[in-house]
């Protein structure tokens, strides 16, 4: 599958313009990720921009749905596989295994949370964001109230990473699609 197909069908099942941010930003991640661990960049990158493929649709069923709209467009049993597993234990009973499914279960909720640290820095940018202003943020519970920071804590301890690395190379990711997902801001 290319990435053109995968935007299609992307499109097909969802709308939003927030959602497309999020997708564009884990494949991002995903896509940094890759290049981090040698691994296949459009393949890691393919599986975070269709990881939300059923959320729009349906949200209260999200992930119960991934499977027979990825299936008949020719995703792989693996592929759909890694997709169900960023909702272990939230919404879906599949464990991460693979380093990419780690990845992919750290990096969803820490992508959202970078992006709300962003919106509220005076550059609205993550192209001048440090850790240490993403982890100021971490400890207030009000903030990002509904980002699961036990998600990524647990995503990291998977991946064997230090929170603040995992954090740090998050935001280099988002640094390389900042102006398509809104983060540019004023610089």
């Amino acid at each position: 599958m290319t990435r053109d197909q995968a935007v299609s069908l992307w499109r097909q099942w969802n709308n939003d313009d927030s959602l497309w941010r999020h997708a564009l930003s884990v494949e991002a991640a995903m896509r940094h990720f890759a290049r981090k661990y040698g691994e296949d960049e459009e393949y890691w990158g393919l599986v975070g921009l269709l990881h939300d493929i059923d959320y729009q649709k349906f949200p209260e069923e999200h992930l119960k749905h991934a499977r027979e709209i990825l299936a008949p467009a020719g995703y792989s049993d693996s592929f759909i596989r890694s997709i169900e597993s960023h909702g272990w234990g939230i919404c879906s009973e599949v464990e991460p295994q693979q380093v990419m499914e780690r990845v992919l279960f750290a990096t969803d909720e820490l992508t959202g949370f970078i992006a709300a640290c962003a919106y509220v820095r005076p550059s609205h940018s993550v192209l001048d964001m440090e850790v240490k202003s993403v982890k100021k943020k971490w400890g207030s519970a009000a903030f990002a109230a509904g980002v699961r920071r036990d998600i990524i804590e647990r995503g990291a301890g998977m991946l064997g990473m230090p929170l603040e690395e995992l954090i740090g190379e998050t935001i280099l990711a988002l640094r390389s699609v900042a102006d398509d997902i809104g983060l540019k801001g004023n610089l």
